[in-house]
């Protein structure tokens, strides 16, 4: 059975909660159902009939096509299932997702993933501020799951990371990884100022040389051991990320103003 299409009219004239559009919330309602589901985050009454032409098809697998950055919280607590946005997402794409798959072929906007719980994520363009980081009011930021970038990411990715993996295969702004607790950050490009700024635990890996907090204390030279086997653990997810790793050349540990246990492996 082909996938359920959700095909723009027109481009949005206000932000919309695009929530409501995942397998396990569309699972066995009728179509006139989901026409009628209300998307909006103003004062102004918007339904999916009024922003997208539907083609019925298989719940479990969705695809959104055209995008737009006023489009909020695609994918938000999905379970399972395929959704699929032919373009950019707004802000909280994915957010508090609890497994399946959410592709975005195109940017999204900030705090992609955010308390991202299991599933994978995956963005083929650019991410905005805070990938996989807290919202306002939040202690911490995902606790599990994929996040695979493509293209560069702006600050603060993996901010307050407890579980999970994210990788960004291009650059990432300032304060990547900034008080992580656990989990792991790959930055295959350029990393900003003071990545890894007061994390407690978890594992960096730069494809770049970075500025660093006078707080880390270099160890050495990265165990090629432990690198091997993280290369092959993130390999099945991104092969520019397990090249980033094997090139590893140089381990710190810190952040000593804090716990001190994490680690950042620099690429020569």
């Amino acid at each position: 059975m082909s996938a359920l299409r959700f095909v723009l009219r027109a481009p949005p004239e206000q932000r919309l909660d695009l929530s409501p559009l995942t397998p396990d919330r569309l699972a066995g309602l009728e179509s006139a159902s989901i026409d009628a589901l209300p998307l909006q985050t103003g004062r102004h009454r918007v339904t999916v009939g009024d922003v997208f032409r539907v083609h019925p098809g298989d719940t479990a697998h969705i695809v959104i096509e055209g995008g737009s950055d006023r489009f909020d919280r695609v994918g938000e607590a999905m379970e399972t299932g395929l959704l699929e946005v032919q373009g950019d997402a707004g802000q909280q794409a994915g957010r508090l997702m609890a497994g399946g798959t959410l592709t975005i072929r195109g940017n999204a906007g900030g705090w992609a993933a955010s308390g991202l719980l299991g599933g994978r994520v995956e963005i083929l363009g650019d991410a905005g501020d805070f990938l996989g980081g807290p919202v306002s009011g939040e202690r911490t930021g995902m606790r599990g799951g994929i996040v695979l970038v493509r293209g560069k990411a702006g600050k603060r990715a993996a901010d307050r990371l407890r579980r999970g993996l994210v990788i960004i295969e291009g650059d990432a702004g300032e304060h990547a990884g900034s008080g992580m607790v656990a989990g792991t950050l790959v930055v295959c490009g350029a990393a900003g100022v003071l990545p890894g700024i007061l994390m407690r635990r978890g594992t960096i890996v730069l494809g770049k040389q970075a500025e660093l907090a006078p707080s880390f204390v270099a160890t050495g030279a990265a165990p090629v051991v432990f690198s091997g086997l993280l290369a092959r653990a993130v390999g099945s997810v991104s092969e520019a990320a397990a090249g980033c790793v094997r090139e590893a050349a140089a381990r710190y540990l810190g952040d000593m103003a804090v716990l001190g246990k994490g680690e950042v492996f620099v690429s020569g």
